[in-house]
């Protein structure tokens, strides 16, 4: 009986766990989404009243786009997350290097604004401790 009552709960659980991880990478998603979307529409402008050269604006619309994509593709891990491991992981790296670059910037350049502190917490932290969260969920599935 015990047995069976931990083997209940160890399910129980991870569903729970599993439901709460689907809606925090939903909520998460959101930043890149939007974020991403609104540089894609407004291009420099996003950055600054004074929007910049051609070549500059057709950069960040680019990167944007990029990152409305990112946003996408952690939304379409969402329905089945414990089988996207592979997904889940490359996306937090190519978010990781984003924030390592963004980073590089506030420590050799200057100190970014607070959006952009809040943008590389995500990048450096959340993204990780998300991409965990998935693998757990992940080996607790295969563990069944």
């Amino acid at each position: 009986p015990c047995s069976l009552r931990l083997v209940l709960m160890t399910k129980t659980c991870s569903h729970r766990e599993r439901r709460g991880l689907q809606v925090a990478l939903v909520v998460a998603a959101c930043v890149p989404v939007l974020a991403g979307g609104a540089g894609m529409i407004t291009g420099t402008a996003i950055l600054s009243e004074h929007p910049g050269e051609i070549a500059l604006d057709s950069h960040v619309r680019y990167l944007s786009g990029l990152l409305f994509g990112i946003g996408l593709s952690f939304w379409a891990i969402v329905p089945r997350i414990e089988t996207h491991t592979a997904l889940m992981r490359l996306l937090t790296f190519l978010v990781g290097v984003g924030g390592i670059a963004r980073l590089a910037g506030a420590v050799f350049i200057v100190m970014p604004s607070r959006s952009m502190i809040y943008a590389i917490v995500m990048e450096l932290m959340v993204t990780p401790l998300l991409c965990w969260w998935q693998s757990r969920i992940a080996n607790l599935q295969l563990a069944r």
